[in-house]
Formats: C-alpha cells, structure tokens, sequence
C-alpha cells in the first residue's frame, strides 16, 4: 500500500508578517532581470542602481565598499562600468572580482567586510540576456523591504540630491586572488578526512562564471577531472552545455567511464547531477541522501528540511521515514532562505538543482553541493546510482501548462476551481495538485502527483482544459 502524505509538512508564506514588503516593479524574485541594452538592463539603469546601493549600504556615515562580480556574458562589460560608475557617484569604493560564480560573490562580500554586493548576471539565461543579485554585509540576498527601498529612491531625486563631488567621490579597483579566496572556501566544505583520488569526474562549467573555479575545486582535492564548458566567448554561455543542457556531459561520463558529472549553471549556484550510468540525480534525491546523513550526524537542526511545493512527494515521505519534517515554500531560493532562517534550518533547496547549505555558504552553491555528494560516496564506498536509488522512492508526477490571454485570481477562475476541488478529494494523501502562474508570461502550471501516471495526465489535462474553458466565458463576458 503506498505510504500517505506526511503530517508533519508545512508550507511557509513569504506574504505572512514579515515576509514581503511591498510591490518592487524593478526587481522580480531573484533581482533584475531582462534583455540586454533594453529596460531594465541599460547602462543608464545600471548606473542608478549603483548609486543606490553604494547609498543604502552606507554604515554610520562611511561610504560604502561595495563588490562586484559577474558571469561571462559579453554585456557584462557594459553594465559593469556602469554599475561601479553608479557607486563610485556615491562616494563608494568598488572591489571588482570580473567573472566569478554568484555564490562566491555571496561569500567574498561577508568575508572581506564589504558592506554589499553585486553579481550582474541572468543565471540560465541565454547571452543576450543579463542581471543584477544584490547581496548584503551578511551575504545574504538583499531583503524585498531594501531592494524596495532602491526602487523609490532611483526615482524620488534622493541619488541627485546626495551626490558628493571633488575629493569624495569614490574609486575602483581589482582584486586579483577573488577565484582563489573562493576556490580555497569551496574546498574546506570537503571533509578533511576524505580525498577524491582516483575519482573520474566530468565538470561542465556552462562556459560561465564558474569556468576557471570548478575544475580547480575538484582537481585539488585530488580527483580526475574531465572539464567541459571552460571556453567562454561572452556568446555562448548555457549554450548546448551546462545545467540546461547536460546531455554532452552524459555521453563523456558513459564514454569515459566516470563516477559522476556535475553541470553547473551560468552563475553556478545550481547543479544537475548524472550518475555512473548517465542517469539524472536531481535536487529531490540529492536532498534526501544528504538530509538522511546530515539527520544521523545531528546536523539537520530543528529536524528540518526545506523545499519548494515543486519538490517530488517521495522527498516529503523519505524524510518522514527518518522522522524530520519537510517544510514547504513558494517556489523561488529566496524563499527557501527566507524559511531556513527564520524557522533555524541549516539545509534546503529546489528539485532544479539550488541546494544550500547554511553551514557552509550563504545561497545556493553549485559547487558546495557536489562536493556534499562527493563525500557521501567516497565515505561509503557506494557507486551514485545505488544511493540514489535507495534514498527515495519517486511518485509519478506530470507537469502541464496552459498559455491563457490574460490572469486571473485562480479562486475566481469557477471551473478550475472546482476540478482541482474535485480531483483533490479523489487523490486524497496518496497525490498532490498545485495549480500556479507562471512568473513571467501569462502561463498556467500545473503540476499532478499521483501513484498512477495515466491518471495523473488526465487529471493534468482536464485541469487545462478547464482553465480555458474559464478563459473562453471571460471572453465572452
């Protein structure tokens, strides 16, 4: 008999008391994002926010220090001069990192007493893409009450008003061991007892931020190292390679007779996993091996495990089985920081690959996550395919998405409404159904769990076809 859903999950809501702080128009879930040399992602931009931050980040009338890192893209020039233009405006000093992974930003911020910093880069985005990630003094992403705060200010004429000039404005400069502080970070997350000799490993570093790091992690601490993606031309990061596409380091694990390939992202705070077999480890069964052993050595504090509602029903259950609870948060790493801080949890991440460990980084880190794999497969002599397939027993789920013309409230969409009603007292704790906007465009989501996969289609299906048949009578209202 398949086992019911867990009585001790929790989901946790970032619009509760002290989540989020008001509307930002600016930034999205994850900073600023868009096509670059368009709005948002002009220079223009750039520079004001650079202004702003070097503003808020100033501490008992000290002008801001201020770091500065970016991925590989060929607009990162651009908006880099930009951006440190902006802070040095301000009267800020500017510590620039070049092309360095979005994690190591997070790190290098708290640890060389910066009083914020910024990664400019769009992640798993295509080239013509960029971004801006703000980071804290604590090297935490910048809280919505303060990105906010930027928001008004680049518009209220507070920037023009506070700029100082002749011997206060600031200046710039390089810090030219940023890859090794961090490299050197990276690796003492790696149990000192344990080596990785002798371990063939296939790195695809996406061509981006994390393409002269991550095979010097690995390298180090003694393994053999494959690396694939470490020729960026500003033009071809996440192209064919890397988190979005791990199909070419699939076929060099198989080819080459690896233990396991790593394929990081643009930024590198993520990572997909493919096994000795070539087969997918996602971040599910990640968290479910590490959480298991993390429970055992008492590192799991308050007996918790983070995750998004995206998060596969067979996580919830296997962290049952070892008698934690899973709580779970809108989906966004922000959020699942956000949770683990404020409910003292030291582990959590999302099904796409974004795990953190808040004993050793500060945000997602792509590279702290294999090396947290690594080590339970080094220290238990145990090839990748076996653990995972004991670590968790997957329930069949189905992912469906519907374009509509306009949003709407999904309790004000009748016909949907009642569907998921229904299918959800048909399913009772053997499935799940979450039903959500997309982001960005316009898009329904809807994801089915279930024991029986057919059924789960079906259920996913006429959940669509319900949606549109919602749209359709506002059409005609």
């Amino acid at each position: 008999m398949a086992k019911s859903t867990s009585r001790n999950s929790k989901v946790f809501d970032p619009n509760a008391p002290g989540g989020d702080a008001g509307e930002r128009r600016l930034f999205g879930t994850d900073g600023i994002r868009g096509v670059a040399n368009e709005p948002p992602m002009t220079p223009e931009i750039a520079f004001k926010v650079g202004c702003a931050i070097a503003h808020v980040a100033r501490r008992n009338g000290r002008p801001a220090k201020v770091l500065v890192g970016k991925d590989t893209r060929l607009s990162g020039y651009m908006l880099e001069t930009a951006l440190a233009s902006g802070v040095c405006a301000m009267g800020g000093r500017v510590l620039l990192c070049g092309p360095i992974p979005t994690p190591a930003i997070a790190y290098l911020t708290n640890s060389m007493r910066a009083d914020a910093g910024v990664a400019i880069t769009a992640s798993h985005n295509p080239f013509e893409d960029n971004g801006i990630k703000l980071f804290g003094a604590d090297g935490f992403k910048f809280p919505d009450e303060k990105e906010l705060a930027i928001e008004r200010m680049m518009s209220d004429g507070t920037l023009d008003r506070e700029r100082p000039t002749a011997e206060h404005i600031g200046r710039a400069e390089r810090v030219e061991a940023a890859g090794g502080r961090y490299v050197t970070n990276v690796k003492s997350t790696f149990p000192r007892d344990l080596r990785l000799d002798g371990i063939k490993i296939v790195v695809d570093a996406a061509n981006g931020a994390a393409y002269k790091v991550a095979p010097l992690v690995f390298t180090e601490l003694g393994a053999d190292v494959i690396a694939l993606g470490v020729k960026p031309t500003g033009r071809n990061i996440n192209k064919g390679c890397g988190a979005l596409h791990p199909q070419a380091m699939r076929e060099v694990v198989l080819a080459r007779g690896a233990a396991i390939g790593i394929a990081l992202d643009g930024d590198a705070d993520r990572l997909i996993v493919v096994d000795e077999a070539g087969e997918v480890v996602d971040g599910d069964v990640i968290m479910a091996l590490c959480a298991t052993r993390m429970m055992k050595r008492g590192e799991l504090r308050n007996g918790g495990l983070v995750a998004t509602v995206m998060s596969n029903l067979g996580l919830e259950r296997a962290i049952d089985d070892i008698g934690a609870k899973l709580i779970r948060t809108p989906v966004g790493d922000r959020y699942v920081v956000e949770a683990m801080r404020s409910g003292g949890y030291s582990f959590g991440g999302e099904q796409s690959g974004h795990l953190i460990f808040l004993d050793h980084a500060s945000t997602g880190d792509g590279l702290v996550a294999g090396l947290q794999l690594l080590s339970i497969m080094v220290r238990e002599g145990r090839p990748l395919s076996e653990l995972a397939r004991a670590a968790m027993s997957r329930v069949p789920q189905v992912l469906e998405a519907v374009t509509l013309k306009a949003r709407r409230p999904i309790d004000a969409m009748e016909t949907l409404s009642k569907a998921i009603t229904a299918h959800k007292e048909a399913l009772g704790r053997e499935g799940r159904i979450l039903v959500r906007w997309s982001g960005t465009e316009p898009k329904l989501r809807v994801m089915v769990e279930g024991p029986e996969e057919g059924r789960i289609k079906q259920i996913a299906l006429e959940l669509c076809d319900a949606a549109r048949r919602d749209a359709d009578v506002t059409a005609r209202a």
